[in-house]
C-alpha cells in the first residue's frame, strides 16, 4: 500500500466510528426502506459491451490528493446530464471529503439528474460504508484489493450483494489481480496508475489482460487521454473505461467524452 493510500485508509477506519455515533445502522436501513431499486451497474455495463460498443464509466470528481482543485465549477448534477446525453454508460461520483472534496451529496444529486447507475467511488474498509452507500442511492461500490484482505473484500462483497449493489474491484498488479478473481463479481479494474510512483501506464492493463477470465469484464481505470488509446485498447479486446480526469478539466465534460469515444 502506498503511503497515501495508508492514510487515506487510516482516516477512514477513523471515520466509520464517527459516523455511525451521528446515524446508527437502523436510520441507514430505514433510508435504504425509502430508495429506488438499484439500477443495474453491472449489467448495464456488460450491455453495452455485447452491443460492441465502448462501455464508459464517466467520473465526477472535484479535486484529488496529487493534483489539489481539478474542477473549481463543480456541478454534479449537470455534469451527469452532460455525460448522459454524450452516451456514458455508468457514473462514478467520489464520496471522500477530506482527499478529493468529495460529498455524498455530490452522488445522489448526480443520481436525480439522470437515469444511469451510479458508483460510489470511496475507500471502503467497513460494512457500515457499504449500507451507507446503499442509503444515499449508490448502485455499486468500489473494493480497492490494494488496501483489503481477502476477508475484508469478501464481506464487504457479501454486504453489497445483500443489499442489490453491484461491486467493481479495483487491482494494480498481478498479484491484487489474483485475489480480486476470488470474489463473484464479475467487474474487474485494472487501474494504470502505480501506487507507489504515481506514474500511468496503459501497458498495465494490456499485460494483464490474458490474466482476466471470460467470465469478468475488464474495466481499465486511468490514462485513457485519446481517441488513440481507446483504439489500442479495443484492439487488444478491452472494451469498459473509467474516465475521471481527461474530463473533468474539460470545459463540456460531455463533449470531452464523445470526442474521446467518438
Amino acid at each position: 500500500m502506498s503511503d497515501i493510500l495508508q492514510r487515506i485508509v487510516e482516516v477512514k477506519r477513523q471515520e466509520v466510528p464517527a459516523a455511525r455515533a451521528r446515524r446508527s445502522e437502523a436510520a441507514l436501513h430505514d433510508l435504504v426502506a425509502r430508495q429506488s431499486a438499484p439500477r443495474g451497474f453491472a449489467a448495464a455495463m456488460q450491455r453495452r459491451v455485447a452491443d460492441g460498443r465502448s462501455a464508459v464509466i464517466a467520473e465526477i470528481k472535484k479535486a484529488s490528493p496529487s493534483k489539489g482543485v481539478i474542477r473549481a465549477d463543480f456541478r454534479p448534477a449537470e455534469i451527469a446530464t452532460q455525460y448522459e446525453a454524450a452516451g456514458a454508460t455508468c457514473l462514478s461520483v467520489l464520496t471522500d471529503v477530506q482527499f478529493f472534496q468529495g460529498a455524498d451529496a455530490y452522488l445522489e444529486q448526480a443520481r436525480a439528474a439522470c437515469a444511469l447507475p451510479v458508483l460510489r467511488k470511496d475507500f471502503m474498509v467497513d460494512p457500515y460504508q457499504v449500507l451507507e452507500a446503499r442509503a444515499i442511492g449508490a448502485d455499486c461500490i468500489l473494493l480497492i484489493a490494494a488496501c483489503l484482505s481477502d476477508a475484508q473484500m469478501g464481506e464487504l462483497e457479501d454486504c453489497a450483494s445483500g443489499l442489490g449493489l453491484d461491486v467493481l474491484v479495483e487491482v494494480h498488479d498481478g498479484d491484487e489481480l489474483e485475489r480480486a478473481l476470488r470474489l463473484r463479481t464479475p467487474l474487474v479494474g485494472i487501474n494504470n496508475r502505480n501506487l507507489r510512483t504515481f506514474e500511468v501506464s496503459l501497458q498495465t492493463t494490456l499485460d494483464l489482460r490474458a490474466r482476466v477470465p471470460a467470465d469478468r469484464l475488464l474495466v481499465t481505470e486511468s490514462g485513457v487521454l485519446a481517441p488513440q488509446d481507446v483504439q489500442t485498447l479495443r484492439a487488444a479486446d478491452i472494451h469498459a473505461f473509467l474516465v475521471g480526469e481527461a474530463f473533468m478539466r474539460a470545459a463540456d465534460p460531455g463533449a470531452a467524452l464523445g470526442a474521446l469515444f467518438a
